[in-house]
């Protein structure tokens, strides 16, 4: 069975519920108070939000905090007579333009200081209007700081160096036919310990365009996994399984979609994690296996990852795992033959 990359007829066959990065492919229309919702958590809001529009927005902060109180300054000049040469005191020192007054707002949020401007303390409106801006100066580094260290440290970016193999396999393992796929950590030195997880997500389209989506859980042989190597999580098609009647040819024509995620915590953060794909009919080689990618040598065993998504083709009934069971299991009358013959050896 050849499996080549997948065309564009086929991919527009099935529309991906969760995109094989981990996100949705779902769209929110006619949310309640979305607006309201997203300034209510302001600090998730700006967290989410990409780079260029988070420091877009951080600098337009900056610079219109400097525009604002640069105004102030320069209004209280006027009002006070600095502009024109008086020899009463100023209320602030060379500010005898707008420029002026922009720049004494820059240094005085910055805290560069350069001794040409400055304030003086008889005029306690300029003292009001220096110490309104100290706290906003700390109000928006805090943002800043803060935000920058959330994105940085977000769980999104740590889940791209966790990842699962490009494709999922269907095999015989110890006598069974098993779906497996595989997780490994994409970054050395790192001890990963959590828990995978599997649904078959199945989507009915009606003719008026109303979706139906129902879920299952799938059963996995050993969920909870230490990641030191890339590991094979593997599900069982036994009875009770959601592909338990499902054929080969079966599996290639259907629309479900096999959902599987891998929470964890991460040993040097300590932080919980999840890293999440999908497996549609085209995703699924029947009668393959991953290639082994762990070989010893010296001390130390070596992890080869341009085998990580490599498969190999290997016997495999096409057919479905219930109908595989009862050609397996002998009909009573074999069992009765085999028990009379046992009867005859023991007489």
């Amino acid at each position: 069975m050849a499996y080549g990359p997948v065309t564009a007829e086929a991919a527009g066959r099935k529309r991906r519920y969760m995109r094989k990065e981990g996100g949705c492919n779902v769209v929110f229309r006619n949310l309640p108070h979305e607006w309201l919702r997203l300034v209510a958590d302001i600090f998730t809001t700006l967290v989410e939000l990409r780079w260029r529009a988070m420091l877009l927005l951080f600098a337009l902060s900056y610079i219109l905090s400097w525009l604002f109180f640069g105004i102030l300054f320069w209004v209280i000049a006027l009002a006070h007579g600095d502009v024109q040469d008086r020899e009463t005191e100023p209320c602030v020192y060379q500010v005898r333009s707008f420029t002026a007054a922009f720049l004494f707002s820059l240094e005085t949020q910055t805290t560069i200081g350069y001794g040409a401007r400055g304030m003086s303390e008889n005029c306690a409106v300029a003292i009001v209007v220096v110490t309104v801006q100290d706290v906003v100066s700390c109000f928006i580094d805090t943002f800043v700081i803060g935000i920058a260290v959330a994105k940085m440290a977000s769980a999104r970016k740590r889940a791209q160096t966790v990842g699962f193999s490009h494709c999922a396999v269907v095999n015989l393992r110890d006598g069974h036919l098993c779906l497996s796929w595989r997780v490994g950590d994409f970054r050395s030195n790192h001890l990963v310990e959590g828990t995978a997880r599997a649904q078959i997500l199945r989507a009915e389209v009606h003719a008026t365009g109303r979706v139906d989506v129902s879920y299952r859980d799938l059963l996995i042989q050993q969920p909870d996994i230490v990641l030191v190597t890339p590991t094979a999580v593997c599900h069982r098609i036994q009875e009770g399984s959601p592909l338990y009647g499902m054929s080969a040819a079966e599996l290639r024509r259907s629309d479900l979609e096999v959902l599987v995620s891998f929470t964890y915590t991460d040993d040097s953060t300590g932080t919980l994690h999840q890293t999440r794909t999908s497996y549609t009919q085209d995703d699924i080689r029947w009668g393959h296996v991953f290639q082994e990618m762990i070989r010893a040598g010296g001390s130390r065993y070596a992890v080869d990852y341009l085998l990580f998504n490599r498969t190999a083709e290997v016997p495999a009934p096409q057919i479905s795992a219930q109908a595989y069971g009862l050609k397996r299991s002998p009909s009573p009358r074999d069992r009765a033959g085999k028990n009379d013959a046992a009867a005859a050896r023991a007489r």
